[in-house]
């Protein structure tokens, strides 16, 4: 039986829905969520007119490790944090001047930033899109090309598992904040945009491993699962991008070649410039 309070607490939250008033309690949670996630806002009483000039899509993209924490080291002593920093730094230069996006850097020197403080970078920059580059050691030495993962809490396999679990280790955050001014409209409105933002991701991540693998190894089974801390954006769809792994040879010796870092920079800046500025961020 649905008590009264109940009955008006889903009331209100329809009267949110329908009205496109569901942005303005999201805000109200602190999601500040990117323009493209508002563009459908409204019903077929209340039309939002189309064709509006829009602003350009904003990439985050965030070089792993750094500082204190070097990453993996290869066998050949490569460091991941330099490696995932100059391949960071040629993506936004290759974006650099595009008018559909504009890119940032989380870090753009050898400094260590806890994984929270990524996520609320990314956040607070309202970013369109968030991409973690790494290189990380594989569980399996035999393991190598490139790989893609989303936020799943169970994982979708022991290896997207073990890797997480590394990448979560280097520092621990807390959940994400949300005030308690109504509690069960609080956790439907969030629940709204955390769905919203995992199936876009999912979607990039289809999108990006067609393009991607076209020119570049993958991965066996490429597209994969876990519970990375550095996901955890609600309202920010996100994606970590495992480009080769250090703890295999052959994947070293080519992250380790400048022009290599430079061919598939540019690879992922060009594909992700296709996706954000495709219908599924229309």
């Amino acid at each position: 039986m649905i008590t009264d309070k109940r009955l008006l607490t889903r009331r209100r939250f329809l009267r949110l829905s329908m009205t496109g008033a569901a942005a303005a309690g999201l805000s109200g949670l602190s999601l500040s969520l990117p323009a493209w996630a508002l563009d459908n806002a409204g019903d077929a009483a209340h039309p939002v007119p189309g064709h509006k000039p829009r602003a350009p899509r904003l990439l985050m993209i965030d070089p792993g490790h750094g500082g204190h924490d070097p990453g993996a080291i290869g066998i050949s002593g490569t460091y991941e944090k330099e490696v995932t920093l100059d391949i960071a730094r040629h993506m936004a230069d290759a974006l650099s001047g595009k008018p559909g996006v504009t890119a940032k850097l989380t870090r753009d020197s050898d400094t260590f930033i806890p994984l929270e403080e990524r996520v609320s970078i990314s956040r607070e920059a309202r970013a369109d899109m968030f991409i973690s580059v790494h290189a990380d050691s594989a569980p399996d030495r035999t393991a190598r090309g490139l790989s893609l993962y989303t936020l799943s809490q169970k994982g979708s396999d022991a290896f997207a598992r073990s890797l997480a679990q590394h990448e979560n280790e280097a520092d621990l955050m807390g959940g994400v904040d949300v005030p308690s001014s109504d509690k069960e409209v609080n956790a439907i409105l969030y629940d709204l945009a955390s769905r919203r933002t995992h199936n876009t991701s999912l979607h990039v991540k289809s999108q990006f491993a067609d393009m991607v693998g076209k020119q570049w190894r993958l991965l066996d089974n490429p597209q994969r699962a876990a519970n990375f801390v550095v996901l955890r954006a609600p309202d920010v769809p996100s994606m970590l991008v495992e480009t080769g792994f250090l703890s295999n040879a052959q994947d070293e010796r080519i992250l380790s070649l400048p022009t290599e870092r430079m061919r598939i920079a540019r690879l992922m800046a060009k594909s992700l410039e296709a996706i954000l500025d495709g219908p599924l961020f229309g």
